[in-house]
């Protein structure tokens, strides 16, 4: 994933215009897009200089063109929780058509937005960058591609042995883990392929026959997952 934090100043942007004119700031704790009226409704938090700065800077959101619906949640003071729903910006389709999505929360203050937003593929990241730059200003503050985790780096060798496990028939497994709990494997061994088959029940080509099967089984295994972790 490329993941990338944005300054971003759109010019249809509601939140963008009312903080040019207020003194106020904007910080998303939810949000979700509706692909079918092409709008993003959120959850803010509103904090402006005065209770009367407040006042002023909802109102002028609340009247923007693109402003489709605002309902004060709670306030107190000079701060305050809204629900907002605002048309899609030039911006957020720019985003969304070269597939994009939100990483990381919005914050809106003096006529500028943090993004952080991210891409499957690089080539995708410019092509949203570059449709951007047409109609939009903006500062790319950091761009980094997100790695794997060391655990999840291996998770494949670690399948690899699973499945290896699951390739045992039962009397394979049964065998291997007699002869491992016995001691067969030790050196010297604390038990022989006589002491195995009179466990069993079976004679001792047999018991020879079964530790083959599920050793050469379990060695290809590990085989295949030494060369998964070398990938």
């Amino acid at each position: 994933m490329i993941d990338i934090a944005l300054d971003m100043e759109q010019y249809d942007c509601p939140f963008i215009d009312a903080t040019t004119d207020h003194p106020l700031a904007f910080g998303a704790v939810h949000w979700e897009f509706d692909a079918a009226s092409r709008a993003v409704e959120s959850r803010m938090v509103v904090e402006a200089d005065s209770a009367d700065a407040l006042d002023a800077g909802l109102s002028a959101f609340r009247d923007h063109r693109n402003t489709n619906d605002m309902g004060l949640l709670r306030r107190r003071g000079d701060a305050a929780h809204v629900r907002t729903v605002v048309a899609e910006t030039n911006a957020m389709g720019a985003i969304r058509d070269n597939g994009g999505y939100i990483t990381g929360p919005f914050h809106i203050e003096d006529g500028t937005e943090t993004w952080h937003v991210g891409f499957d593929r690089g080539r995708d990241a410019d092509a949203a960058l570059s449709a951007l730059d047409r109609d939009n200003e903006f500062e790319v503050l950091e761009r980094s591609a997100a790695s794997l985790p060391d655990g999840a780096a291996n998770a494949g060798a670690a399948m690899t042995l699973i499945e290896g496990c699951r390739d045992l028939s039962e009397t394979e497994r049964e065998t291997l883990e007699a002869a491992v709990s016995a001691g067969y494997f030790e050196s010297p061994r604390d038990a022989t392929l006589g002491s195995l088959a009179e466990a069993f029940g079976v004679s001792k080509p047999a018991v020879s026959e079964n530790l083959r099967r599920g050793e050469r089984k379990m060695i290809q295994r590990v085989i295949d997952a030494l060369e998964d972790i070398e990938d």
